[in-house]
């Protein structure tokens, strides 16, 4: 059995998706098709069921499928125990981060990394919590930074830490005033006209099931996704924001902005790192798993409450 035949079914059958496998691996989807049915043809029996919407595994297919991904993680295991022998970790992590997030955790990140593990190779990638649990799922991503996210048969989630949530309004005009903000109940945040995210947005969902256990339900002035949008839509007059204050200070005009602490309940939202539940980790992939851990709580932590 081939290994790079292996790999490229694997790929497929996690992706669900010729065009997608071929995306992810850089193989023109025709070599890739033609590989797969070689991998078919020598084991006799159809491993996928092509249609119109991609391709999903049989049951042989599945069987291969827990098999294929005991195989190549031992080859990269062995790899990284050769690597190990020159002294260096080896192999690919792939990491996925909130946008939020990401202009905080990722040159940090990057450095570090570059320094630790040279032989290795990093790749980022900036999305929403739903969307980098499914990549985690499907062998996309090897970690990512999950917010208020809970552990499932395919994600492992690892919890990280807490941060506060405020309430952003734009800075009124005028001199400015060295008084600290007053604090505001989770029920006037209610009232006021917010400029948030559309679901199922990780935030969006913890303001509205913290409102619903106070009786109360966000007033919805705009939905859009991103936190550069919200926050120009916010200096325009639009409406308020609830973010977190790291989102706010790394923004192009962070001055533009009051942010009020939200209280009575408090407002937090819980970041975790999650893994995959059904692949084991590589060496690499551990190191990454602890340098994300110790640089986000070095970095984030002091905002955190």
């Amino acid at each position: 059995m081939d290994l790079k035949q292996l790999e490229y079914f694997v790929r497929v059958a996690e992706l669900g998706s010729f065009t997608r496998a071929g995306i992810a691996l850089g193989v023109a989807q025709p070599a890739l098709s033609r590989q797969v049915r070689l991998l078919e043809v020598e084991l006799r029996q159809n491993l996928l069921v092509r249609n119109g919407r991609g391709a999903l595994p049989t049951e042989a297919g599945k069987l291969l499928l827990e098999h294929g991904r005991g195989i190549l993680h031992q080859v990269e295991r062995a790899r990284e125990e050769l690597g190990r022998i020159r002294g260096a970790l080896a192999g690919r992590v792939a990491i996925g981060l909130p946008p939020s997030l990401s202009k905080v955790l990722a040159v940090p990140l990057i450095r570090e990394f570059r320094r630790r593990m040279p032989q290795a190779t990093l790749s980022i990638s900036e999305g929403l919590s739903l969307s980098m649990n499914e990549s985690l799922a499907s062998g996309r991503l090897d970690i990512a930074l999950l917010y208020n996210a809970t552990s499932s048969a395919e994600v492992e989630v690892i919890p990280l830490l807490e941060e506060a949530l405020f309430l952003v309004q734009r800075k009124p005009a005028g001199p400015a005033t060295r008084t600290r903000p007053a604090a505001v109940p989770l029920r006037e945040v209610a009232n006021l006209p917010l400029v948030i995210p559309t679901r199922p947005n990780a935030i969006r969902m913890l303001v509205e099931a913290e409102m619903a256990n106070q009786g109360c339900h966000p007033t919805i002035a705009l939905e859009i996704d991103g936190v550069a949008a919200i926050l120009d839509l916010v200096a325009d007059g639009a409406g308020s924001a609830v973010l977190s204050r790291h989102a706010v200070e790394t923004s192009a005009r962070p001055k533009a902005f009051v942010m009020r602490v939200i209280g009575k309940p408090p407002l937090r939202s819980k970041l975790s790192v999650a893994v995959s539940a059904q692949r084991p980790a590589t060496l690499t992939q551990k190191a990454m798993l602890e340098l994300i851990q110790a640089t986000a709580r070095t970095l984030l932590e002091p905002h955190s409450t």
